[in-house]
Order: structure tokens, then sequence, then C-alpha cells
């Protein structure tokens, strides 16, 4: 648990986990009469997981990942667990249980993989608990995620602000280097390579991070250049080509 928490502390330069932090404290500034939820989209890869994590250590937020096969009950109880609250009979106790613990506690609610919400015709809920608690309210999920809540007008009207979640950089690969890599020293090329190869995604950033530092642990090297790493490859997210059967 320490480790984790030192790892998700460490990751708060990241320009997406800043770009959730910004989200989240104008939501929670809004002024009278403005709607209270905040929306938070992306492609796969871009860290929005990770960023939601640190985020909900850092405003002590009730946090929630949605799954595909989870039913309005489900999704209640799983939100009543984060809260330590034991969870009513019927669902639309559930939601008057959970708006009043927001309401008292003045604490965000983050909702991450929302697009299982809203293509399962849930996502009335979350207004529901909004409506109920005037709480502060994040939906994280994928690129199409505002698309898909357009068509849901009355969530649609209570939607703050959309914020993008962007494809990683230069600075992200530093940021993570000291995570994935500790202890090795990478140079400025072998970092663009890293970025270039992994396609911008900060999850396949972190996994070539750790693949370096394997790398250098069984060479025992504690500077690593691009030179260094010559012709080998990098985890790029491609399927492999199928191979020819034995003969």
């Amino acid at each position: 648990m320490t480790q984790e928490y030192r790892q998700n502390n460490s990751v708060a330069p990241l320009r997406n986990v800043v770009a959730l932090v910004e989200l989240i404290e104008r939501v929670n500034q809004r002024g009278p009469g403005l709607p209270g939820i905040g929306v938070f989209h992306g492609w796969s890869g871009y860290g929005k997981s990770t960023a939601a994590v640190y985020a909900s250590n850092r405003f002590r937020a009730y946090y929630v990942e949605v799954r595909s096969v989870w039913t309005k009950k489900k999704l209640c109880t799983s939100i009543l667990k984060d809260m330590g609250i034991q969870p009513a009979k019927t669902v639309s106790d559930m939601v008057d249980q959970i708006a009043e613990e927001l309401a008292r506690s003045d604490r965000p609610l983050l909702i991450d993989e929302t697009d299982h919400l809203v293509d399962r015709n849930m996502i009335e809920i979350v207004r529901d608990i909004y409506e109920s608690s005037g709480a502060t309210i994040i939906l994280i999920g994928e690129e199409k995620l505002p698309r898909k809540i357009a068509a849901w007008e009355r969530v649609h009207g209570r939607i703050l602000d959309w914020v993008p979640a962007e494809p990683g950089q230069i600075d992200d690969v530093s940021y993570l280097a000291p995570i994935y890599c500790p202890n090795v020293t990478l140079d400025d090329d072998l970092k663009a390579r890293i970025l270039k190869e992994s396609h911008l995604s900060i999850r396949r950033i972190s996994v070539n991070l750790e693949r370096v530092k394997e790398f250098a642990m069984t060479r025992n090297i504690s500077t690593l250049t691009a030179a260094d790493w010559g012709s080998r490859t990098f985890f790029t997210g491609e399927a492999p080509t199928p191979r020819r059967a034995p003969k």
C-alpha cells in the first residue's frame, strides 16, 4: 500500500493527472446554480484511470470503476461499499443513501468506465444521485463518451465541462522513468524513441520503461542510450502476425 501511494503520488506532474485535478477543482468551485458534473474522456492507454486514482487520493473522493456486466444495484452497492455504508434493500433507497453521504461529506464522486453505464441505459441513475446531492460528480470514459452522453439530454444538461485526456509527451516519459525504470538514467534520444514507438500511450510507455529496466539490470548498466538499446523492439500494442504452421 505504501509503494502504491508513493507511485500514485509520483505521477502528479503527468499532464492528464493535472487536467483531471483542474477539472475537479473547477467543478468544486462552480458558482451557484451551475451544473456539477464533469466529464474526463480520451482514448484507451492515455492514463485516465491512473489520473483517477491519484485524484481520488488527493480529494478524498469516492471512486468506483464500472464493469460491463454491472446492474444498477451492483453500481449502488459498490459505491456504498467505498463509502463504508451498509446498502439498503432497494435501488431507490440506495440512491438516497449515496446522495445523503455525498451531501454530508462534501466529497466528490468519481465514476470510471462510465461508457458501460451509457451502453446499458443506466446513466440516468447518475443524474438521480446528482440531483439529490448537489455533489461534484466526475464521469471518466473513452473518447466517444461525450457523444454518447449527448443522447441523454437530462444528463447532458448537467455537464459543467468536458475535458479531453491528451496523448503522452516527452515530459511524461521523464516523469514515469523513475517509477518504472528506477536507478537508470536514459538519454533524450532513447526517451524520444520510447514515446514514438509507444504511440504516445501512457500505458505502453510504462510497459516499455519496464522493459528498459530489465535490459539495464541484466547488464548492470546505470546509464542507457538509444545506441545501447540498438535495434531491439519496443511494445507497440500491435498484434503479432500469424506464424507459419510447422511442417
